[in-house]
């Protein structure tokens, strides 16, 4: 095991989806880090301010194959080969975002160096998570 505290990330330019315009670029970092095994983050800089998402390295390794997502976070490959969509959504909003699938990868191949598929278990302590949301006086 590694240590626990390590961050992978990524600078990676994302595109946003426009009606009647060309795609708008949104500078994006992708961040992995081991005390949460299961997730990956992508901040977008969107002007002034940063938007944080946070969802299943599954979902986005899986994304790169097929569409995928049932809830606020849908992946896919695009019509072009060389693209993937994200599409994001809350409350507050909605947005249709593009990505080079193989930065998205290189990135993915890079988180498993550190944990392999099928092992964030052996990262992951439960019964500490499980403590952090039980009440204490």
């Amino acid at each position: 095991m590694a240590d626990p505290n390590t961050v992978t990330s990524a600078s990676i330019n994302f595109a946003l989806r426009t009606f009647g315009a060309g795609p708008r670029p949104v500078p994006a970092e992708l961040e992995y880090d081991t005390l949460d095994p299961y997730a990956v983050a992508v901040v977008l800089h969107a002007g002034p301010s940063a938007v944080r998402w946070l969802f299943g390295r599954d979902l986005l390794a899986d994304g790169l194959l097929g569409r995928c997502g049932d809830g606020d976070v849908r992946i896919g490959p695009a019509g072009d080969p060389a693209l993937i969509v994200v599409e994001l959504s809350s409350p507050d909003g909605a947005a249709v975002l593009e990505a080079p699938a193989k930065e998205i990868a290189a990135f993915l191949d890079r988180t498993y160096d550190v944990i392999p598929a099928g092992s964030e278990t052996d990262w992951f302590d439960f019964d500490e998570e499980l403590a952090k949301l039980s009440y204490q006086d």
